[in-house]
């Protein structure tokens, strides 16, 4: 891959289970394979404060109210830009990032009714008007994606438990995600490409290389 000015933002999205941490960490280890530098970050998380908000978030004995879910969602987001995406993407690396805002849009005002033009206004503050180079958007079934997101620990978090009717209609806007028309009413997401996440995780990293590769021809190959 050859070095930029600026480096690139791309971000991961799916719904639960879908497979997205496994696939980021495929794509960084064949990044620095290739000697490309690059940082691996997630959200809510990294940055001390952004932790502290996961810990919040994700424990299932936390009592949060959907507004200020998605406040300190936004909270984390901030910090995280300006402390390590920001940065990163100055000095030229790539940043892999595991979530990002298009989650927000789906979780909290596809699935808890949130108003958009408000959330969507609280976005741009948070991000100040950060755009992704690209999203990955990893398709997987809901009830099947679930299953898998228990079996990884003994019960689900917090926002996995918010039972099934709630992530079908966050995998309802995902899906919509990927149509060119919300995207361009969209503009501050940046392009968006939906990939098949059934099947082995080999046939699953081939699919995301391909992207990859006919979003950035020569770079990734």
């Amino acid at each position: 891959m050859t070095g930029s000015a600026r480096g690139r933002l791309i971000v991961f999205e799916g719904g639960e289970g879908s497979g997205k941490s496994t696939q980021l960490r495929r794509l960084s280890s064949a990044l620095g394979r290739k000697g490309v530098p690059h940082i691996c970050l997630r959200e809510p998380g990294g940055t001390p404060l952004g932790t502290e908000v996961r810990r919040l978030l994700l424990d299932r004995t936390s009592d949060i109210d959907p507004r200020a879910e998605a406040l300190l969602f936004m909270a984390s987001r901030a910090q995280l830009v300006q402390r390590e995406i920001r940065p990163a993407l100055l000095r030229g690396e790539v940043v892999l990032l595991d979530r990002f805002f298009l989650s927000t849009y789906a979780y909290q005002i596809a699935g808890h009714g949130l108003p958009e033009n408000e959330v969507r206004s609280a976005n741009r503050f948070a991000t100040g008007g950060l755009v992704p180079d690209l999203t990955i958007l990893l398709t997987f079934p809901v009830v099947e994606g679930l299953a898998r997101a228990a079996h990884r620990t003994a019960s689900h978090d917090r926002m996995e438990a918010m039972g099934e009717s709630f992530h079908h209609r966050v995998a309802a806007a995902l899906a919509t995600f990927a149509e060119q028309a919300w995207q361009e009413t969209h503009p501050e997401c940046g392009p968006i490409v939906a990939v098949d996440a059934e099947g082995t995780e080999d046939e699953v990293a081939a699919r995301v290389l391909s992207v990859l590769m006919s979003s950035w021809p020569g770079s990734f190959s």
